[in-house]
């Protein structure tokens, strides 16, 4: 069994990368420890970011903004946890941090997934990230959306 945390695997023109070991959500949770993917084909770049709530932590948010994928798959915050697990300090944090991934990356599409669509308050409780995609003529949405891609060959 190889551990992927930190390497890099290459296929011919592709790279498979991931990060090193990050908290299962907020600092030090006691959930565990999980990481992101990166597919790299010579100049295109997607990002799968796994289970960073939000991201909540801004040291992941300038990592996944330094990479500047051109598609990001963004786990977003677990609203439906909100006054549970999840406090309004951190659902800002989360949302904050989502809202300058978009301003920030290049990307053709940012899919939110995993947590975020679990619940129905979840675009009015990340409002600013989808007002930001907007102003910023960016495509946001959820992996229960029906996408149409136009690929270039």
């Amino acid at each position: 069994m190889k551990y992927p945390e930190g390497k890099t695997f290459k296929f011919g023109n592709t790279s498979l990368r991931f990060s090193k070991p990050l908290f299962h959500g907020i600092e030090f949770s006691r959930v565990g420890w999980v990481f992101y993917t990166i597919v790299e084909h010579e100049t295109e770049k997607f990002i799968h970011s796994s289970d960073l709530d939000g991201p909540i932590i801004e040291d992941y948010a300038q990592q996944i903004i330094h990479e500047n994928p051109q598609v990001l798959i963004l786990d977003g915050p677990m609203t439906y946890m909100f006054g549970h697990l999840l406090n309004r300090i951190n659902l800002n944090r989360a949302v904050g941090n989502a809202t300058e991934i978009v301003r920030e990356i290049d990307a053709e599409l940012i899919i939110y997934d995993h947590h975020l669509p679990r619940e129905r308050k979840f675009r009015e409780r990340t409002e600013k990230v989808w007002n930001t995609a907007k102003e910023e003529n960016k495509k946001v949405m959820t992996v229960a959306e029906p996408v149409v891609l136009s690929i270039s060959s």
